[in-house]
């Protein structure tokens, strides 16, 4: 006989556990202990097996009906009901887990990012959080359980690395959000539980004198050509080393004397950034075009093959051999050196900020601004490079 409703509500719990069959193999087991679950007998490869289809009331009969209906065509079509149902279950859990769900963000993200900074974003957390986390439930993790993780990289004295994977994970937490598969953003009462870190300021030299002494070493410098070249170039338009380094003869205009730098390239990716080149600035590029240019679509290729660009380690290198420490100067320097010097020559602060591409707040504010100013930059940067022929040639 058929179950019904009534007669599953009025099923009480006897002296042991006891079967209410519905018929083509699907069944309702009433425990002793009151609970009442849907089960499914079936044959797989010569095997006896049960498949469980949920709890009553939750699951009412019409459900548990469907689930074995579509478990017998799953048995017609050849596909064992519960291996299956395994199957999803995992998959449905990977798909919730910290690693599963970051790898997600990151996709997400990453054209909004450089290279440099989408692989370290991954990367903090494949070496400090997936091998503790990284398989857990996100909704399931705790903030303990995420500051004992941060605390191992605080422990080895890794400050910046500590606190930048507790940033990563809250913005990963927040996409969980967002995307249903979790409630809370947990790093967020995080907020004073790890050792605070001083902001790291790279080196730069900014004394005039010692500007000139540098400049005049570069000179001097009896490495490779194309390293010498991008140590010229580099204090003359103070970019960032990564986009030194990626620069491409397509970028740059000898008609217009102006290199453009597609905004994918530039460390916020919004919008492109023009660098007005001076007359010291473009003999350079024609110094290096000869060597390069026919053979690279990079202006400065790696040494160990034209299809690379220079290493990020070329230009701190070349910096060691020419004697300054760490604490002395980086590639990154030249950047405050030139926002330092400018600054206390009373340049406009609005147009050297300009120059240095650093972030507009106000995105409409900063569409319109990538080439403003320009005829005040043009003759800023030709300044600058003149000043430090000055700077260069006085002893």
């Amino acid at each position: 006989m058929k179950l019904s409703d009534t007669s599953i509500r009025n099923a009480k719990p006897e002296g042991k556990d006891y079967r209410l069959s519905d018929g083509n193999t699907l069944y309702l087991l009433v425990k002793t202990a009151g609970g009442k679950y849907w089960r499914m007998d079936y044959r797989f490869q010569n095997k006896r097996k049960t498949l469980a289809l949920g709890v009553y009331p939750r699951i009412k009969l019409k459900i548990a009906r469907k689930r074995c209906h579509d478990a017998r065509q799953l048995l017609d079509e050849g596909v064992d009901p519960g291996q299956r149902k395994k199957e999803a279950k995992q998959e449905a859990s990977s798909a919730n887990t910290l690693e599963f769900i970051t790898r997600e963000w990151h996709q997400k993200n990453i054209h909004t990012w450089t290279e440099g900074h989408a692989r370290k974003n991954l990367g903090n957390l494949e070496l400090n959080i997936f091998p503790w986390l990284g398989d857990k439930p996100i909704r399931l993790i705790t903030a303990l359980e995420l500051l004992t993780a941060l605390r191992r990289i605080e422990d080895r004295g890794a400050l910046t690395m500590a606190h930048k994977a507790k940033q990563i994970c809250g913005q990963v937490f927040r996409y969980a959000i967002a995307t249903g598969r979790a409630e809370h953003d947990i790093s967020a009462s995080l907020k004073g539980a790890l050792a605070p870190h001083k902001k790291r300021h790279m080196s730069a030299i900014t004394d005039p004198i010692e500007v000139g002494g540098l400049l005049r070493a570069i000179d001097s410098y009896r490495g490779h050509f194309v390293t010498r070249c991008a140590l010229k170039l580099a204090p003359m338009i103070f970019l960032r080393t990564i986009e030194l380094r990626h620069a491409e003869w397509a970028e740059v205009s000898f008609d217009t004397h102006e290199w453009k730098i597609p905004a994918e390239k530039m460390k916020k990716r919004n919008m492109p950034h023009i660098i007005p080149l001076s007359k010291q600035a473009m003999e350079i590029l024609q110094e290096i075009k000869p060597f390069t240019k026919h053979r690279s679509k990079y202006i400065f290729p790696s040494i160990r093959g034209n299809t690379r660009c220079m290493s990020e380690n070329t230009i701190l290198t070349a910096l060691r051999r020419m004697g300054y420490s760490k604490e002395e100067m980086t590639g990154h320097g030249f950047r405050g050196m030139a926002s330092t010097l400018l600054h206390e020559n009373e340049w406009p602060p609005h147009v050297i900020e300009l120059q240095l591409a650093h972030k507009e707040n106000n995105g409409v504010k900063a569409a319109y601004n990538h080439a403003l100013y320009m005829d005040k930059r043009r003759e800023m940067m030709q300044w600058w490079a003149d000043y430090l022929d000055k700077l260069k040639n006085t002893k």
